[in-house]
């Protein structure tokens, strides 16, 4: 296959022919390292693409690469799907079984899976170097595409972008940048999370990491560290959090210690602000969550049955929107337990509101939105991540049989037929098959064994953050004196 670049040779798998780990820009290493992506050189002879790219920060540097499958090379106009990986901005790795391509693929949809990079690597806050350079990352691999997906039987002019978790977090963030613009056509977004900080934060919290390394946060001072060094790190930090609650606030309560910045300049607003302010305009866009969000981390951390009335009251203090929204809160989970109350605002604060005022900035931006909630009962709920092997077919995945049982549990095989034909509906024609969401009805496509299209179901937490976007993280202001 020629691309702009050279020629690549992939290889048939399940009748799908598949390209792995093509580069579409220069490894960041050496004085590229922290740097903006360079697009790649161009190569003499065939360049064998059957390998995996390795994920940032491990391996040998060279991230950024991607891996297209096609299901007929010698096609053209075929519909695109460009899959951005999630991992809570720490890790993203687009060889993950969970997303392979090959039932998409068998649809019509041409699929291509960015590598991109993470943590301190893609998006610490450094002197000397672009903030949130992952995002740069998959703007240049929209323009690979650009140039290259009709060799692979794909129409750049249909192109959706789509992602999960931090991947449907860098999707919102495609939609507020400039830069992204014209590069895609549709968006899907799965558990959109209201993760960024502020310049101040990110500041404070590059130098803490350069502080643990015994250096500064700089480009130069950075350099000597490997990359391996630098995430290990940036990991006992993430361990560390609850020391810096006081001055972190929301980030050290969420349990990251890095997340995309509001530079103003690559970043310029949250997605959520640049929609509704009018800097932008709407697109079509499928977006939605599950309906037990956070219960998947309160069972990772073993935390789940074991939460006290400290923890639910915290939750509330640091999550809930204010004024009134604590207050809120309680009048609706009345008499619930501690686990009861702090699973759904940590579950609205983290992914399902910000989903659904994506949906609605985006029709308030002139766009078209569809909103879904997946409940299917998986063997912990409907939980994040839940929706990815469904989207994808991947039932015999790893993480597939861990949430939905091997074999997946009743209505499993159904949910996920209708939101992969949701997705190849969408990804070709702009409609997955039910009513858009419009703020008079508020229509939701409900995922699960018996599958309907009902007002949005998660009414009450909608009513507590109406016109209560998510903000940037910031640094606790410190009290006054004479508060103290």
């Amino acid at each position: 296959m020629r691309t702009a670049e050279g020629v690549v040779e992939g290889r048939w798998r399940r009748g799908r022919a598949e390209f792995r780990g093509v580069p579409y820009a220069r490894p960041p290493v050496g004085p590229l390292r922290f740097a903006a992506p360079v697009p790649p050189r161009p190569w003499e002879g065939t360049r064998r693409a059957v390998e995996f790219g390795p994920a940032a920060p491990h391996g040998d540097g060279d991230w950024l690469t991607l891996n297209v499958c096609t299901p007929d090379p010698g096609a053209a106009g075929l519909p695109v799907l460009v899959w951005i990986p999630g991992g809570g901005y720490l890790t993203a790795d687009a060889s993950d079984p969970m997303y392979d391509p090959m039932a998409l693929a068998g649809a019509g949809l041409v699929v291509v899976g960015v590598n991109y990079r993470t943590a301190a690597e893609g998006f610490a806050l450094l002197e000397g170097a672009p903030p949130n350079r992952g995002f740069l990352d998959q703007i240049a691999a929209l323009r690979w595409v650009e140039r290259n997906i009709a060799a692979f039987g794909g129409d750049p002019g249909r192109v959706t972008v789509a992602g999960q978790s931090a991947g449907a977090g860098s999707v919102a963030a495609l939609l507020a940048m400039e830069p992204a613009r014209g590069l895609f056509r549709r968006a899907v977004a799965h558990s959109v999370p209201g993760l960024h900080c502020t310049p101040a934060l990110a500041e404070r919290t590059a130098a803490e990491l350069a502080a643990r390394l015994g250096t500064s946060p700089t480009v130069a001072a950075l350099s000597d560290v490997t990359p391996e060094r630098l995430d290990e790190e940036l990991m006992a930090l993430c361990s560390d959090l609850p020391a810096h609650r006081e001055t972190w606030g929301r980030l050290a309560h969420a349990g990251i210690a890095m997340c995309p910045v509001v530079d103003g300049e690559i970043l310029p607003d949250t997605p959520w602000d640049a929609l509704t302010g009018g800097r932008v305009t709407g697109t079509e866009l499928l977006v939605g969550h599950t309906r037990d969000e956070f219960r998947l981390f309160s069972v990772m951390t073993g935390r789940r049955g074991t939460f006290t009335e400290d923890d639910a009251r915290t939750a509330l203090d640091v999550f809930a929107p204010g004024p009134g929204g604590a207050d809120a809160y309680r009048a609706a989970h009345r008499g619930a337990a501690p686990g009861e109350l702090l699973e759904p605002v940590y579950s609205d604060a983290l992914f399902r509101m910000p989903s659904l005022l994506l949906a609605e900035a985006n029709a308030a931006a002139g766009g078209t939105s569809y909103l879904f909630e997946l409940s299917l009962e998986g063997t912990l709920g409907a939980v994040h991540s839940l929706d990815v092997p469904l989207a994808f077919g991947t039932l015999d995945s790893p993480v597939a049989r861990q949430l939905l049982g091997d074999p997946p549990v009743p209505g499993a095989v159904e949910v996920s037929r209708e939101l992969r034909q949701g997705w190849t509906g969408f990804v070709t024609s702009g409609d997955p098959g039910w009513a858009a969401y419009r703020p008079d009805g508020r229509l939701t496509r409900v995922l699960d064994a018996a599958p309907r299209t009902v007002p949005y179901p998660e009414e009450t937490s909608r009513r507590i953050w109406e016109g209560r976007p998510p903000a940037p993280f910031d640094l606790v202001a410190p009290e006054p004196a004479a508060a103290r």
